[in-house]
This record gives structure tokens, sequence and C-alpha cells, in this order.
């Protein structure tokens, strides 16, 4: 067994270690998407598979037991479909390539499922991810109850195998560090070709749209190894900053406005998420760089306050604390009328321009999967009555951080036009978002290959 297999072969065996006695788990990987008529979505294998296994080919599930025994149901090999749609690995090749220790034919999955449930006590799979698993189970074990006059005996239990492997999957090992590091280099690339070509263009006078800048970004995670964007590309000039979720289009991008972009590679199955935002020619003007600064204060906060044994709130916590002054001292928001930068967090009056959280998980989804609740204190509640909405909200003792946590720092500030809000400051979007390793003495930032410090930036786009 080399390497790689091993890294899997004991995320096996860890998961096998918590089914308890008589356990059986089910983790099928992801179904090809049609996109329209007679084509699909390019193929992206299912997470928790791929965690598990290494393999990235359609049609696939894994069975494992808690004694530790791993089968793969895979494709059989078909030279006839391998002409048109490529390559398969095949039952008897699998074992050796994969280091499972059995490997079958998925055309026998249904047949052979009641027989592996038989005997057991709980079976687990993924709740509510897979569209029909529920209904799959329940078909096996209606065939395994049919045999009971038989001496069958039919597990009691389901349970949702996303509970263990959440938890397995928060804490990142080096294998997985080293491909995200390597995902935020690419990524990092992509944004400089991207600042650079705006800056370029409009020197030269031609026209600029976000499809252009697009391209950039598609060109460099492809060229850096990539095998797709992690997520859609958001390449959103002037105004368009401001819709927090806007793809990149056909909008105009204009001589003295800003560009955000927000784009991240996806590399051997790990999500990078960077964004940056821009002057479009390549220097700021002076509300842009007060604005901007502001958010880039913000995390350096968020920053600062991200490290092992702290909470996962506290990165947000630090960044409205400063945006919240920032935005009374620049008069976006009215202090005369508001109060203190404390009064401002508590009537969440900051929500007019910062209605996101700072943080997510990271890792094989790009909003990665674990609780954002502590487990050991889920039934620590107390409530809370929103200034906002007036709806009651529960709150929970947010997760502590800890060693190998992988989460966003992405403050930012959207300024719509409104009555009462500097003209100066109307249409500008800026977000500052970068990657964090939580180390035990703070957070390792794995995105800084692409500047975030605004001279830097213009310094960048002179080129």
């Amino acid at each position: 067994m080399n390497a790689t297999q091993s890294i899997y072969a004991q995320r096996r065996a860890r998961l096998a270690s918590m089914l308890g006695a008589g356990g059986i788990a089910i983790i099928p990987t992801a179904p090809e998407r049609p996109r329209n008529r007679d084509t699909d979505f390019i193929y992206r294998h299912d997470s928790y598979f791929y965690y598990l296994t290494g393999f990235t080919e359609p049609g696939a599930v894994l069975v494992l037991t808690a004694e530790g025994h791993s089968t793969l149901f895979c494709q059989p090999k078909d030279l006839e479909r391998e002409i048109w749609d490529g390559y398969r690995l095949g039952p008897a090749a699998a074992p050796a390539a994969l280091g499972v220790d059995d490997a079958q034919s998925s055309a026998v999955l249904d047949a052979q499922l009641p027989r592996l449930l038989e005997s057991r006590s709980c079976v687990w799979y993924p709740f509510a991810t897979h569209a029909g698993l529920a209904a799959r189970v329940e078909g096996w074990l209606n065939a395994v109850r049919a045999r009971v006059r038989y001496g069958a005996m039919c597990p009691a239990q389901q349970s949702d195998a996303c509970t263990l492997l959440d938890e397995m999957r928060l804490i990142k090992d080096e294998h997985e560090l080293d491909i995200m590091r390597r995902a935020s280099q690419i990524s990092a690339q992509a944004h400089i070709r991207a600042m650079q070509r705006s800056a370029r263009m409009l020197r030269a006078g031609q026209d600029v749209r976000e499809y252009h800048l697009d391209a950039e970004l598609l060109h460099a995670f492809r060229e850096g190894g990539s095998q797709y964007p992690a997520y859609g590309s958001i390449v959103a000039a002037g105004a368009n900053a401001c819709v927090l979720h806007y793809r990149a289009d056909a909008a105009p991008v204009r001589d003295g406005e800003l560009v955000l972009i927000d784009a991240g590679c996806e590399l051997d199955g790990y999500a990078s998420d960077i964004t940056r935002t821009f002057p479009a020619n390549g220097k700021f003007t002076g509300p842009q760089r007060a604005l901007y600064d502001l958010v880039l204060q913000s995390q350096v906060a968020a920053v600062e306050a991200t490290k092992a044994g702290r909470r996962f709130n506290a990165p947000h916590d630090a960044t409205v604390a400063v945006l919240a002054q920032g935005m009374l001292d620049l008069g976006l928001l009215d202090k005369n009328k508001l109060g203190t930068a404390q009064d401002v967090i508590e009537k969440r009056a900051y929500f007019q321009f910062y209605m996101h959280r700072t943080s997510h998980w990271l890792g094989m989804d790009v909003h990665d999967c674990g609780s954002y609740v502590e487990p050991g204190e889920v039934g620590n509640t107390s409530e809370r009555k929103d200034p906002l909405s007036g709806e009651t909200i529960t709150n929970r003792p947010s997760r502590v951080l800890r060693p190998g946590m992988v989460l966003t720092i992405e403050p930012g500030i959207y300024v719509r036009p409104a009555e009462g809000v500097p003209e100066a400051f109307w249409n500008i979007g800026i977000r500052i978002e970068d990657d964090a390793v939580v180390t035990e003495g703070g957070c390792e930032v794995i995105t800084r290959d692409v500047p975030v410090d605004a001279d830097e930036i213009e310094a960048l786009m002179r080129n």
C-alpha cells in the first residue's frame, strides 16, 4: 500500500472504529447530472465518498463494516462505453489501486446489500444528501426482513454518517493542507492576472468587460493544474460589487471604479476561496481608499483573533468592532443618531453595510462541513431578540478553534445609495477574503501570494 492509499485506509479505519459493534456504513458518490438534452455537467465526486476512497469515478458506493472491512461497488469494465466516456478502473483492479479489501460491480449492488446488512445492528449513511438513498436503504432492509424466518437479523437502527464524517473532515491533516496551500497559490496567481489585465486594457484604451477578467481566472486555474473553479466566480464591476452573489457577466469595467473578484480553484478535491477588490485602472480614489483601508483594518483584527482556543465567532466580533467604529468615523452612520460603536453593534446598525458573517469552514467543499457550535456545549442556550427583525434567536456557544481547522476571513462593506449616506461612497462594494489554517499560536494565512495592502495592489497593477 502506497502513502496515498494509506491516508484513505487510515480514514476508513477511523470511521469504522466509530460505527459501534455490528455497525455498517454505506457511502455513495455523487451521480452524474444532466446539463441539457444529451450532455452532463463536468462530473464532480461526492466529498464524503472521496474523503474515504480517493476515487473519482461516478456510479460507486463504499460499504464499510465496524470490523474495518471495506467493499467498493464500482462500474464494471465496458470496453465499448470506455471508447466514448473514458477509462474505467473496474472491480478487478480496484483493490490494488485504492487499497480497499474487496470490489464488486455496481450492477450487483441491490443483490449484495441485503446480504451485507444481515445481522448488523445499525446502518449508517449520509442523511439528506443523496436524493432517493433513504428509500434504497429501506428497500435493502425490506429484503433482509423477508428472510427473518430463515434466521436473518435486520438492523434496528439507522444513523447519520455525516455526524461522524463532519467531525473527521473538520480537522485537516498535512496531506489536505498541502493540497489547499497549492490551490491557494494557483488562485492567487489568477487574481494577479485579472488585476493586471484590467489596468493594462484600460491604459490601452480598450473596452474591458467582466468576462475578460473571468477569462484570466479560468486560464490561470487550468494552467496551474486545477481541475475546475471551486465555485462560480464573482467578477463584479462598479455597483455590481454590492450584490453579494453576483456572477461574472458582460458589464463594462470602467476607469475610476472598483472591481470585486471572489474566485478560487479546486485542486484534487479541495477548494480555495479568495476575494480581492481593486481599482480597475490601478489607482484608488480617496473615498475608495478610505473604505478599503477600513475593511483591511477589520481583517487584520479578525486574523489576530483567529487562533487555537478562541471561538469561531471571535474573528467576526473583531471585524464588527472595527467596522462599527469606522462607519461612524467616515460618516456612513450618524453618530448623533446612533451613539457609540458599541451602540451600533448592539442595534446591529452596521448591517446596512455589512450583512454577512466573516468566516465559514473551508475544505473539500467551499462552505465545508462541520458544526459551528461546540459539541459539548450544545445544551447551553440563551435567547435574544434581534434588534432589526424582532425575531427571537437561540444562542449556543460557538466552536472552539483547534489546530488544523481551516476557515475564511472575509470582511466587507457594501454601500448602496441611501438617504443620509455620503454620495462619495455610493455604489462601492469591497470585500477582502483570505483562507486561514488555525495553529496553536495563531493562524497561517495561505492566500497572501496576492497582496491585500492598497499600496501593494497599486504597485502590482502598474506592471
